[in-house]
């Protein structure tokens, strides 16, 4: 059977587990186009794992009619997706429930009172909740934490914002093309162990399978800033012939990630620019 999995963030970003140690190495060394069929709105390439570059979104009933068809291929208005127990093909007009056996499902399963039940006291927590020991004041104390760090971008801001300057002088840090989305800008995903965020983190101490996601690190902006434009199918064009978070530090060409390049740049005080196609961000 088939259990409904994607509560929260799950289908996101290989939150759902990694693939099998083969067929990554298959998908890898062979360059292969993958796809995943998802019910959730995520259908950018990446999305839902770092190897899958297709993904297409559709109801539940159709994520399951391709799991079990186990290919993008089958049509399923004529092929089979199966057999039955006695080698007979299976088509999905078989198994297809009808409107008036979803509405007896519903009201098998679902009433009104569920949810008010639910929700009447969902702000109170249960009494592990409650246990829970927090610290009190009227500021936060700040912990020695590499999930959650003071940020340092309000320490000298003025009421008055600083006048805007001209742009001079700038060099180009991404020359990226169209549908760049807000996870190419900044990832939520795996941390690269061999990317700046990732050797950052060793760098203090946590094992690679601490590392967690950059989702779950927003409240460290050493790790986030480390972190943009890191997304490992971003394809900047000052770099032609990588994929990720790399660019070219100008005039020397080095290549160079695009953190390690931002900081070299801020030491001569260089400003940035990116230019970017439809639909950035």
């Amino acid at each position: 059977g088939f259990n409904l999995v994607g509560y929260g963030c799950t289908t996101c970003i290989g939150n759902s587990g990694p693939l099998t140690q083969s067929i990554e190495d298959a998908i890898r060394s062979r360059n292969l186009v993958t796809a995943a069929v998802l019910s959730g709105n995520r259908n950018f390439e990446g999305r839902v794992h770092a190897l899958t570059k297709a993904n297409y979104l559709m109801s539940p009933p159709l994520v399951v009619a391709y799991a079990l068809a186990g290919s993008m291929l089958v049509d399923l208005t004529n092929d089979p997706i199966g057999t039955d127990e006695n080698g007979n093909p299976t088509y999905l007009r078989d198994v297809w429930p009808s409107n008036e056996e979803i509405q007896n499902a519903i009201k098998e399963s679902i009433s009104p009172n569920m949810f008010h039940n639910r929700y009447d006291k969902a702000s109170e927590g249960d009494q592990r909740w409650k246990m829970i020991k927090a610290p009190s004041g009227k500021t936060y104390a700040w912990p020695k934490s590499t999930y959650v760090h003071r940020p340092p971008y309000f320490a000298d801001m003025t009421e008055k914002p600083s006048p805007v300057h001209e742009i001079r002088d700038a060099r180009i840090l991404c020359l990226l093309g169209d549908s760049v989305t807000t996870d190419h800008i900044s990832p939520a995903g795996a941390i690269p162990v061999d990317g700046p965020a990732g050797k950052y983190l060793k760098g203090l101490g946590v094992a690679p399978k601490e590392f967690n996601s950059f989702g779950a690190r927003r409240g460290n902006h050493e790790v986030m800033v480390r972190g943009t434009f890191a997304n490992v199918r971003l394809q900047n064009e000052i770099a032609p012939g990588t994929e990720g978070g790399w660019t070219r530090i100008m005039p020397s060409g080095t290549e160079a990630s695009i953190y390690e390049a931002s900081v070299e740049y801020a030491k001569n005080s260089t400003p940035l620019v990116i230019f970017a196609g439809k639909e950035y961000g």
